[in-house]
């Protein structure tokens, strides 16, 4: 799939280009008139007044923000009413580097009521009351600001967000706020506002925006290294919260999962299309850090058979991860007997010029592997149609296999290439794969613009195995937890639901064929080990995800928005999982470090064929 930041460099490319266009004017009529912020905010999601001229709007200034394509200064009145519904902050739109305004002026203002969207009105999200085409007046300077309001684990409610209009779509914009009731209402009644956290435990690493994630619900599913485990889709964690700063990038923490803002971090509490509610911080807590290191599996033992899958994140040659990647192979997993790599590039990575032959990229990577103590892995893929299989344009990702030849075989039987599908057939009353290495059902519409299946046949100890390669469809399109829409649409799952019924009956044709083959489907899944897209892999016993085995604090292999999710698995046919002897691990490497060399943790399976 796309890397996340790929995706979201050329979001904030076209952000201020599409700002007008995300601006919905919610009432045509317009005329001047003076309020109070919590008459424009209302005790809805979207303010009375839009579309409306408001004049002598009266606030303290408690923040600028001088970067970016959303510019502008935060207002709170410091005189609140009663409900608390209604916020007392607002944001004043001025579009370029504001001028002649500072933390603590007493202002007025006038201009019209809009509500913004963030990533524009198809993306789903909640839309932001602002203030536009604003004429500020200085009134005095020097103010006391307005107290930040406490943001705890006893303040945010357990249940998430309310059950959208059906006569609206599923929308929650005009249902009346619930802030005592739901998370989401909470979070907008206090839109605008100066908002404080304190002692707050980091969930998400920073990432490259210089944004990152705590919790203040520590007691939340918490997992064994101090995030926030994502267990089903009835749970959504509700003390996650966003932080960015507000100052200089450069000033902002570089933390890991588990470690700790300590005392107070406060400012306005925004909404982003990246995440949903976030606070805005002009004043950061001090990181402590929580001392965390990077997992290291064990070693194989000589009848153990270790299989791993382990996204590389839009690998090519001109990286410079490979040493990265390589350490990670022979020190943290310790060297597995084969592995499934998802996302390598083309030779050429991202350039767009029909190149698809991927040896330069898997070469550079066995190098270094052999470089840094590892075996001398050999490999096997199928290299793609030029841009039919998704993922960053021009880059041609695909799934590939490397093995370890001292301790494992490779059937070679030709013919695979990127459209001939691989078979079933019986030999001696065995079970073999017409081609291998070959892929399953590549002409199937579930696999337009995706990633297809590498399927290949290995021998361990005079034992066949069969290893299916996956890289099912990314989330991508799917609208966000905290989008208008509730509960919103996850209109990624459609292909993926219809990936995994195609390596299903892929399976059952292994099964059908020989009742105690030994299967394994891996990859990135990109689907949670209880969602549908994993009960349909998993049929009718055909297969189990064998994460599934660990404790459900330690089943992740992503952190995403405060999220420590599973993506990545490791599926096993019955002789595998009735064996007993199988052993799982989630090498925790990459996910929750600020320093990560990709957005995946690998997966390792264990057992004795």
């Amino acid at each position: 799939m796309p890397s996340k930041s790929s995706a979201r460099l050329a979001a904030l490319t076209v952000a201020a280009a599409c700002s007008a266009a995300s601006t919905i004017v919610l009432t045509t009529p317009a005329h001047a008139e003076s309020v109070r912020i919590h008459d424009i905010q209302g005790s809805t999601r979207t303010s009375p007044y839009a579309g409306k001229q408001v004049t002598d709007v009266a606030g303290i200034v408690t923040g600028v923000r001088t970067y970016g394509s959303s510019r502008g200064f935060w207002i709170q009145d410091p005189n609140p009413d009663a409900d608390a519904a209604t916020s007392e902050g607002v944001f004043v739109f001025t579009g370029s580097t504001p001028k002649g305004v500072a933390v603590g002026d007493s202002v007025t203002v006038s201009g019209t009521v809009t509500e913004f969207v963030p990533g524009g009105a198809n993306s789903g999200n909640q839309s932001v009351t602002q203030i536009t085409k604003p004429t500020t007046t200085v009134v005095s300077g020097g103010n006391a600001l307005p107290a930040a309001t406490a943001i705890t684990s006893d303040s945010v409610p357990a249940a998430y967000a309310p059950a959208g209009d059906a006569a609206a779509g599923g929308s929650v914009n005009a249902l009346p706020l619930q802030p005592g009731t739901y998370a989401l209402d909470h979070y907008e009644a206090l839109e605008g506002m100066t908002v404080r956290v304190t002692d707050t435990r980091v969930v998400g690493a920073t990432d490259p925006y210089t944004e990152l994630w705590v919790t203040v619900k520590p007691q939340e599913n918490p997992s064994r290294h101090g995030g926030t485990v994502y267990g089903s889709y009835e749970d959504q964690n509700t003390g996650r919260l966003q932080i960015q700063s507000l100052g200089t990038p450069a000033a902002f923490p570089k933390a890991n999962v588990g470690d700790t803002l300590a005392g107070s971090t406060a400012g306005p509490l925004d909404y982003n299309q990246f995440g949903g509610y976030t606070l805005v911080a002009s004043e950061l807590g001090t990181l402590q850090s929580a001392g965390l290191e990077r997992e290291t599996t064990r070693k194989q033992r000589s009848g153990e058979l270790a299989v791993a899958t382990y996204n590389v994140e839009n690998l090519d040659p001109s990286d410079d991860t490979f040493a990265a990647h390589a350490a990670a192979i022979v020190n943290n997993l310790r060297s597995p007997d084969i592995v499934s790599l998802e996302e390598i590039q083309d030779n050429n990575g991202a350039t767009n010029d029909g190149t698809v032959a991927a040896d330069q990229t898997l070469k550079k990577l066995i190098d270094a592997i052999a470089a840094a103590g590892g075996p001398a892995y050999d490999w096997r893929a199928i290299d793609p149609a030029d841009g039919t299989d998704g993922g960053e344009p021009g880059g041609n990702i695909r799934q590939a296999f490397l093995f370890n030849p001292e301790r494992v075989s490779f059937a070679d039987r030709a013919g695979g290439d990127a459209t001939t599908a691989t078979g079933v057939t019986k030999i001696r009353g065995k079970a073999h794969l017409t081609l291998s290495p070959g892929r399953v059902a590549p002409a199937d519409a579930a696999w337009k613009n995706s990633r297809k299946p590498l399927a290949g046949e290995f021998v361990f100890r005079g034992r066949t195995v069969f290893v299916i390669a996956n890289h099912f469809n990314s989330k991508g399109g799917d609208q966000g937890f905290t989008s208008q829409y509730q509960p919103p649409a996850r209109s990624s799952e459609t292909q993926r639901h219809q990936q995994a019924t195609v390596v299903n009956a892929f399976v059952k044709d292994i099964l059908d064929t020989q009742k105690n083959a030994d299967v394994i489907t891996l990859g990135d899944i990109n689907d949670f080990e209880f969602s549908k897209t994993a009960q349909l892999l998993e049929g009718r016993g055909e297969l189990w995800s064998a994460i599934k085995s660990l404790p459900r604090s330690e089943r992740y292999s992503y952190v995403y928005q405060g999220n420590s999710q599973v993506l990545d698995q490791i599926l096993v046919s019955p002789s595998i999982r009735r064996g007993c002897d199988l052993e799982y691990d989630s090498v925790h490497i990459n996910a929750e470090f600020h320093d990560q060399i990709s957005d995946h943790d690998p997966q390792i399976l264990r057992f004795r064929p």
